[in-house]
């Protein structure tokens, strides 16, 4: 929080009275919030480093932002205002422009007629006062609020859903009637160029929304544009149909694909540089009936990847699953639908495995993540250059480590298990629906039993579920479906009170804000390996129900409802999503 010598409230219980000057320093003495000689203390750094006083006092740790706050509030008689919880009319705060507020650190939170009341982290500053006055043209009252809840509240209210929109507007004009594409693609380099500024606008707010794709859709009337955050895709616009295409040439031209082909689905990669942070994109292209769609997977390389300890795996299965991974050889299966974070524990699983004295070697299609002081090999198919090709010369290699991207055929997960038995870890993924039906799938592909037996060490299936928004997750009441799958899972009758996320600004009115994984981990012991051995279902069914009972995909999910970080509806998602009955 930000604080300069300027406007004295002492009348402020008329809103329309220009105030006069007071000191920061004398209010904050007066409330006692500091001592005379804090007071002095700051005025020298202040004088040494140019920094605002209050924000001295805070970096300092003299007093905290809220603090600071509420004493201001008292001392003008204004209210102090906790945007964390504050429930926004996101037109109304856009009724002042993003570099206005972020410039004299401002929202407009209500209108109340004959005023506007404005958050201001500081509310001793005249000239913000008149500026923001003339901006609006509207008479003020100020209220005060933390700086440091200010900025998340920026990103999250001043989306560019508007910005992206006016360029798409600017884009549409710049085309007319007759749309030469040549000649734009040719021109589309330059910096002031409409479609480089809207595509630039897109990522960004890709970025900040923490989307992980972005869908360029033609329709048959409009261009629409999506994101799709912590799994569910929201619409970001909707714009003239005739940009599409050149939207379209131009992310082409960023993969090096081949733009005259538009008949052909095609794929390619580049990366971007936003605000500091480099991001991977991933295109995919498609002919339909109204233009190319385009879908853009965003990796970013700095946040994407996480550590085995911030996956969300429960601490007992992460302390045996660490276990199994450090063994010298075996083969590690992870499984789950498209989109339920394989990857994602496949790459923190090998960054736990990363050494000077460890060789790894991934064999991938794609290649998502660059990591360092390990070999990644891109599948290219196109050449011939496919899975089995190039893990068996993998083997060649000398490896301690194999990351398999994806066990598709008998071939692939022949040569996996027969790497794992002699003498390598292998880590890989595989479609199934849980852990138990897992070992059948590799039989149903015709890989001997004796093989299952002996490479498997352990299936992890896993799910991402969206936890509830913080700010906004109350009780929830149990509806009759709700409340009847309750009953057949939790023993006992043991009272569950879920919460559920009403919606707010702080969610996009979602109700729900991030994803965390759920897992459950099939260990392959003695009785489970005499039993796939011999193929035998039912006896390997049996000992894995009781080998996971209370600790499956469910159980796990419920486990985060008790806690109240997910709502039911996950849960039950997670629920009818497995093959599995609750036990």
């Amino acid at each position: 929080m930000t604080f300069s010598a300027s406007p004295s409230f002492s009348s402020s219980r008329n809103p329309l009275h220009r105030p006069e000057k007071l000191r920061l320093g004398d209010v904050l003495v007066k409330q006692q919030l500091i001592t005379g000689e804090q007071l002095n203390q700051a005025l020298l750094q202040q004088q040494q480093t140019g920094k605002k006083l209050g924000r001295l006092l805070v970096d300092n740790g003299t007093l905290t932002e809220e603090l600071l706050a509420d004493g201001l509030s008292r001392q003008l008689r204004i209210p102090c205002i906790n945007l964390k919880t504050y429930t926004f009319r996101p037109e109304l705060v856009r009724s002042l422009p993003e570099a206005a507020a972020r410039r004299f650190r401002v929202l407009v939170l209500e209108d109340k007629g004959d005023t506007l009341l404005v958050g201001m982290s500081d509310p001793l500053d005249l000239f913000a006062y008149d500026e923001i006055t003339r901006l609006l043209k509207r008479n003020i009252s100020i209220a005060v609020v933390a700086e440091s809840q200010l900025l998340p509240a920026f990103d999250r209210l001043y989306r560019r859903t508007e910005e992206i929109s006016g360029l798409a507007r600017a884009l549409e004009k710049d085309m007319g009637d007759a749309v030469d594409f040549g000649e734009l693609t040719a021109t589309a380099g330059a910096d002031g160029a409409p479609v480089v500024r809207l595509l630039q606008s897109l990522f960004e707010d890709a970025a900040q929304a923490g989307a992980s794709d972005v869908h360029i859709e033609p329709q048959e009337a409009n261009l629409q544009i999506r994101l799709r955050v912590d799994g569910v895709l929201q619409t970001q616009t909707h714009a003239d149909k005739r940009i599409g295409a050149p939207l379209a040439q131009r992310i082409k031209l960023m993969a090096g694909l081949d733009i005259s082909e538009k008949r052909m689905p095609q794929d390619g990669r580049f990366a971007v540089r936003l605000r500091n942070q480099t991001m991977d994109v991933r295109l995919s292209t498609l002919p339909s009936a109204h233009g190319e769609s385009v879908v853009m997977r965003l990796l970013s390389q700095q946040g994407g990847l996480r550590s085995l300890d911030r996956i969300g795996m429960p601490p007992d299965m992460l302390r045996r699953y660490r276990e199994i991974l450090h063994q010298s050889s075996g083969m590690i299966l992870v499984t789950g639908p498209t989109g339920s974070g394989k990857t994602s524990t496949l790459y923190a699983s090998l960054a736990e495995l990363n050494s000077d004295e460890v060789k790894i070697i991934t064999v991938e299609d794609p290649v998502e993540y660059r990591l360092p002081g390990i070999t990644q090999v891109q599948i290219n198919e196109k050449i011939d250059l496919d899975f089995a090709k190039v893990l068996r010369a993998t083997l060649r290699q000398d490896p301690d480590v194999i990351l398999l991207g994806e066990i598709r055929d008998s071939e692939t997960a022949d040569i996996g298990l027969r790497a794992a038995i002699t003498g390598h870890m292998v880590l890989s993924t595989l479609h199934t629906r849980d852990a138990v039906s897992t070992p059948f799938r590799l039989l149903d592909m015709g890989v001997p039993p004796f093989m299952v037996a002996t490479s498997l060490q352990a299936v992890v299936a896993q799910r991402l579920v969206r936890l509830n928004c913080e700010v906004c997750a109350q009780a929830h009441p149990l509806s009759p479906q709700e409340s009847g799958w309750l009953t057949k899972l939790v023993a006992g009758g043991e009272p569950v009170v879920p919460k559920k996320g009403r919606g707010c600004s702080a969610c996009h009115g979602s109700g729900y804000a991030g994803r965390q994984g759920v897992y459950e981990m099939l260990e392959m012991n003695a009785e489970l390996t005499q039993a796939a051995s011999q193929a035998n279902p039912t006896a390997f069914l049996r000992a894995a129900h009781d080998v996971l009972k209370g600790r499956t995909l469910v159980h796990q999910a419920l486990d985060l409802v008790r806690a109240g970080r997910t709502s039911l509806a996950e849960a039950m998602k997670v629920g009818s999503d497995t093959s599995d009955e609750p036990r």
